[in-house]
């Protein structure tokens, strides 16, 4: 006895076997991609110049993965609006994890209350990899500043109302914002004059062109040694351990004052999940290696090395935290 199948059964049979195979294909793709990745050099974008502390960690982080993934990852500076030409670089990128980005606290949470309209969404168009490190910054003033004391500061400012002015890395960035919290929290008038990084900055500051700058630790740290630069307080809620003799901004009389910063990269929204948890991964191992932990910390960084969800916590903890001080200050970028 035989059994015979029509030409449709036959054809829809056919249709449903291509199905599948397609289906599978498609299916298998990100994790075959994952497994074979990085297959080519990966561009890390800074999103401000060289010589400032975001370019310092990235660097740092750049010469870890590169040992770690078997690929070269290269540092691409793209400085201006306060991270944001940087981050849109990144957002608008394949989501193949080629392209990653050194993101800040300052570009997560202060940028969106701070700039009227925002070129990408920097908590939608962007995934944690890893928070790596964490800084306070330090309160610096040229040596021709008749000031000794964060007490000091905030007498000259009230003597002479919209004198003092004070640089930093751009508006919207940590140094900024530091810089609006004390102008807030003292009750003065001060002049903010932005720049494309810390780096053009601090040249400004050394050269006597601005008088004073809440400027990361790591990038302020030669020029204070040096004695080119005067410090004068700390900007975390506790002394800190590279620069111990100084006060806190919050212990000089300044209540409620307390303005810290981390960097981490992040990448592209989309980009496949196992290429998330394996640059993950190689980023934390690249934290804990002597190298990195040494030069870190000789600079005033603080190790993090976190997962991405608890960067991704992070990053909602930051927003909940600047959106209120942002617009309690005032403060307005274009």
């Amino acid at each position: 006895m035989t059994t015979s199948i029509n030409r449709p059964a036959l054809s829809w049979l056919a249709g449903a076997a291509i199905f599948v195979q397609v289906a599978s294909m498609l299916f298998s793709a990100p994790a075959a991609m994952a497994q074979s990745y990085p297959s080519k050099p990966i561009r890390l974008v800074c999103p401000f110049p060289a010589g400032g502390a975001v370019d310092i960690a990235s660097r740092a982080i750049a010469q870890e993965l590169s040992k770690n993934l078997g690929q070269p990852v290269t540092v691409d500076n793209k400085p201006g609006a306060g991270g944001n030409i940087g981050g849109t670089d990144v957002a608008r990128s394949a989501p193949d994890g080629y392209t990653l980005f050194m993101t800040t606290s300052g570009i997560q949470a202060i940028n969106p209350a701070l700039y009227a309209k925002m070129p990408f969404d920097p908590n939608k168009d962007l995934v944690p990899v890893s928070a790596l490190v964490s800084l306070n910054n330090v309160l610096v003033v040229h040596p021709s500043v008749k000031a000794n004391s964060v007490a000091d500061v905030i007498a000259l400012a009230k003597a002479q109302p919209g004198a003092i002015n004070y640089a930093s890395s751009g508006s919207g960035t940590s140094i900024h914002m530091s810089g609006e919290m004390f102008r807030s929290l003292s009750n003065i008038s001060m002049t903010h004059i932005p720049y494309k990084g810390s780096a053009p900055a601090l040249n400004d500051l050394l050269g006597g062109q601005v008088m004073m700058m809440f400027d990361n630790i790591p990038s302020a740290i030669p020029h204070i040694k040096s004695g080119k630069l005067r410090a004068l307080a700390t900007t975390g809620a506790k002394r800190d351990p590279l620069l111990p003799d100084l006060p806190t901004v919050a212990e000089t009389g300044v209540t409620g004052y307390e303005s810290g910063v981390w960097f981490g990269l992040a990448v592209a929204a989309g980009t496949p999940r196992d290429i998330v948890a394996k640059l993950n991964s190689e980023a934390v191992k690249g934290t804990k290696s002597p190298d990195f932990v040494k030069r870190m910390t000789e600079l005033g960084y603080i190790i993090m090395g976190t997962s991405p969800e608890t960067m991704s916590d992070m990053n909602k903890a930051e927003v909940q935290r600047w959106g209120p001080i942002v617009k309690a200050s005032g403060a307005k970028a274009d």
